[in-house]
């Protein structure tokens, strides 16, 4: 089976070494309460809003670029772990890959509508943010405990 989309294995280090910059960061700014590491910055806009429900539509601003840095080095991160290629793939990994990615979308959308049905308010809105992320973090959870659970079941 050919394995499309998927990256050298080394891209998996360089996702590991960004993945773990983002959540560092996140933890100061979340323990420290300082959300300036990169100063206000121009910044080119496709649209934002204010407090008051205000758009400015492809203007530049003045902005806050630490949560969109720490989202971008997350992304790029996690993306690069679950795409980089084992050192040895093949079907059954890949079918690993396809288990793990449909279990990762199906809990994801279990917690959403759990979510729904049960958060409201300004709360809804955080936890909005967090399901961004959770399939993809969902996904190499899964995708490595398999990957651990059969390495394990093999030195038996």
């Amino acid at each position: 089976m050919k394995t499309q989309l998927l990256l050298p294995n080394y891209y998996k280090i360089i996702g590991l070494v960004l993945f773990l910059l983002s959540i560092a960061l996140w933890i100061y700014v979340a323990v420290s309460g300082n959300d300036q590491l990169i100063p206000d910055t121009r910044f080119f806009t496709v649209v934002h809003g204010d407090i008051a429900g205000k758009s400015n539509y492809f203007n530049i601003e003045q902005v806050n670029l630490t949560y969109t840095l720490m989202g971008v080095l997350f992304i790029a991160g996690s993306l690069l772990i679950a795409f980089a290629r084992e050192k040895t793939e093949d079907e059954y990994i890949m079918k690993l890959r396809l288990s793990s990615f449909q279990w990762a979308v199906l809990v994801n959308y279990l917690l959403l509508l759990l979510s729904f049905l049960f958060v409201y308010g300004f709360d809804f809105i955080s936890v909005m943010l967090y399901n961004m992320f959770t399939t993809i973090i969902l996904f190499i959870a899964r995708f490595n405990y398999l990957l651990l659970k059969n390495k394990l079941a093999d030195e038996k």
